[in-house]
């Protein structure tokens, strides 16, 4: 993967400061600044003496031949150079947010596809502008949240009090997922029950070393517990242990290597609580190879996932005072 010339010609000026130096948004940055800001950049390339706006241009190429973890996450250490790039306390001419400056970047990133933004932690990370995915953002779900980040959560969970299985899964699960990173996400069987064998969702995922994982997905609105008898509002886990089996056990095609496999992991994904008697229950009537390829999620978790990856909101959770515009909040 590489960036076209322009938009590395255009990024090297940025960093230089080209710009007039009246008007420039950028700080102009001779041999040794530019050597001190591919440092703190944390990479080893140090201004060779050339010129410079020609070297920092190759040296973006060069940090781009680095391997990519997909086709749309550069390397991590041309996120760090953006990062770097941006860091408000550089602002020169306007506020803190750097308006201008974010608007000269982004013009040149949107011809490859990314976005640049500022997280709540006040510094600049890329998004795909395609998935939506957060590059280069440390994904912790039990971090503090802001108060913003605090509002959006109550908002989702006020949706999941009243949403119905295929909106917990269209809405809510397939977005967190695109964000996540998982590929060719497939709703698969709620208008034909005859195809779904199982699974309510499959996906894939490709792993650094270009390997890739499949995974199956059975969704439930409410609660899952072990309890003899289903309550309203909640799923007993007796009915999910077929529904795993036959996930496990049925061949999936997925067309973009035109053959037949088998899901490599399974989520178990519930609106509401699983309770520990329920996973306790289901681990012992699965055996020990079964039982290592199930994974749960329940209502917190899918909360604290939206919130930490700045997955947009389903419309319905969003006040009507409050445009969808709005939401979207870099974290």
């Amino acid at each position: 993967m590489k960036f076209r010339r322009r938009t590395l010609d255009e990024l090297a000026d940025m960093i230089c400061g080209n710009a007039n130096a009246e008007t420039s948004l950028f700080p102009y940055r001779s041999s040794s600044y530019l050597s001190r800001f591919f440092e703190d950049a944390d990479t080893a390339y140090r201004h060779d003496g050339s010129t410079r706006a020609w070297w920092v241009s190759n040296t973006l190429e060069e940090i781009l031949k680095e391997p990519w973890k997909d086709a749309n996450t550069p390397p991590a250490a041309f996120l760090r150079v953006i990062a770097t790039l941006m860091d408000q306390g550089d602002a020169q001419k306007e506020g803190n947010d750097r308006r201008g400056a974010m608007s000269h970047l982004n013009a040149a990133l949107a011809r490859e596809g990314f976005e640049a933004f500022y997280g709540d932690d006040c510094r600049c990370y890329l998004r795909h502008t395609a998935t939506r995915t957060v590059l280069g953002a440390v994904l912790n779900p039990h971090r503090p949240m802001s108060p913003d980040e605090i509002k959006r959560r109550d908002q989702l969970s006020a949706y999941l009090d009243h949403a119905s299985e295929d909106e917990l899964i269209e809405e809510v699960m397939l977005p967190l997922f695109r964000q996540l990173g998982f590929h060719r996400i497939t709703a698969a069987g709620h208008k034909d029950k005859a195809l779904e064998y199982g699974k309510d969702v499959w996906m894939r995922y490709v792993l650094p070393t270009q390997h890739v994982l499949y995974f199956g997905v059975q969704a439930k609105k409410g609660k899952l517990d072990a309890a003899g008898v289903s309550r309203p509002g909640s799923s007993n886990i007796a009915e999910i242990l077929n529904q795993v089996s036959m996930m496990i056990g049925h061949e999936i095609f997925d067309p973009e290597v035109s053959r037949k496999v088998l899901v490599d992991h399974v989520f178990i994904v519930a609106g509401g609580e699983i309770t520990k008697a329920a996973r306790n229950w289901l681990g012992g009537k699965l055996d020990a190879t079964k039982r290592s390829q199930v994974m749960f999620m329940e209502r917190d978790d899918i909360l604290n996932l939206f919130v930490v990856t700045n997955t947009p909101l389903p419309t319905g959770a969003i006040p009507a005072t409050v445009s969808a515009a709005d939401d979207e909040m870099p974290f």
